[in-house]
Formats: C-alpha cells, sequence, structure tokens
C-alpha cells in the first residue's frame, strides 16, 4: 500500500482532533460546548483553555507552513502568546483556526512519501519529520488532557 504510513499518521491526528481516537476524547469535543468566558477563565495558576489551543495550533500552524515549503518561523518563547479573547467571535475565531489548519495539516501529512518521515527536518537538531509529526501529536494529547481537567475544574457559576 503506497504510502501507508502518512495515511495512517494523518488519520491520527485527525482523530485526536476530530474525534474516533483510540482515547475516545478529541479537541472539538472538548471544546464544544465552552464558550468565551470559560474558556479565558484562570484556574488557580493554570493556563486557560484558550492559551492552550493557541499553544497547541501554534506548533500545528509553524510545521504547516513547512510542509506547504515554506521555512519554519517559530519560536518555543512566542507559542503561548494568545492576543487576548473578548468576545463569542473571536473565541470561535481560534477554534476556526485550529481546526481548518488541523485538517490542512493532516492533508498535508497524506500526501508525504513515506520515506520523507526519515528524513531531515530543516536541520538535524530538529531530528527527521517522524519525530516532529508525531511529537505534534504527542503535544496534543498532553494539552488535550490538561484541557480535559481545567473543563473540571472551571468554578460551577461559570460552567452552564
Amino acid at each position: 500500500m503506497k504510502n501507508a504510513l502518512s495515511k495512517q499518521i494523518a488519520k491520527h491526528f485527525r482523530d485526536l482532533h476530530f474525534g474516533g481516537n483510540w482515547t475516545s476524547v478529541s479537541l472539538k469535543e472538548a471544546l464544544e460546548d465552552i464558550n468565551w468566558e470559560q474558556a479565558t477563565t484562570k484556574v488557580y495558576d493554570l493556563n486557560t483553555i484558550a492559551v492552550l489551543v493557541y499553544h497547541v495550533n501554534y506548533y500545528v500552524s509553524a510545521v504547516l507552513k513547512v510542509l506547504e515549503g515554506e521555512p519554519l518561523d517559530a519560536s518555543d518563547k512566542l507559542s503561548f502568546n494568545l492576543p487576548p479573547i473578548s468576545s463569542e467571535a473571536e473565541w470561535e475565531a481560534l477554534k476556526n483556526k485550529t481546526f481548518s489548519e488541523a485538517e490542512q495539516f493532516a492533508a498535508r501529512i497524506e500526501q508525504l512519501d513515506d520515506t520523507r518521515f526519515f528524513e531531515e527536518f530543516i536541520e538535524s537538531k530538529y531530528g527527521n519529520y517522524y519525530r516532529n509529526i508525531t511529537g505534534i501529536i504527542e503535544h496534543t494529547h498532553y494539552h488535550l488532557g490538561q484541557i480535559s481537567l481545567i473543563r473540571k475544574m472551571l468554578p460551577q457559576t461559570v460552567v452552564q
């Protein structure tokens, strides 16, 4: 089967974002009934749900550009710099961007020849494509767990 690895990794990434993965929780489902006030509510000293969504997508967006032939333009220190969200429209825009870029990312992964996964990603210090793409999946699962816990910890007066 041609590009079996790329198709499987793309499916894994899509399932993480849109549902059907092994853990039975997806980013889309976790955010489905969260409004902008909940998404921006600080619980203890944790990041907000909105900041975590921005942070997860920051890396997807950066690597998507690389997969589209552009240079890598990202910095870990900027990955939590969410512009303020002060309306439902701004929250919806962040979610729409996240899910749109997730689908584009999965589509780009599907187009990769399986041998590409073992090629150097930009520079040797970043490892290969496989490490970076599966790292994004692991990273998203990690923060999805945080989002799920923060949802449960939101003050009852905020949760609808």
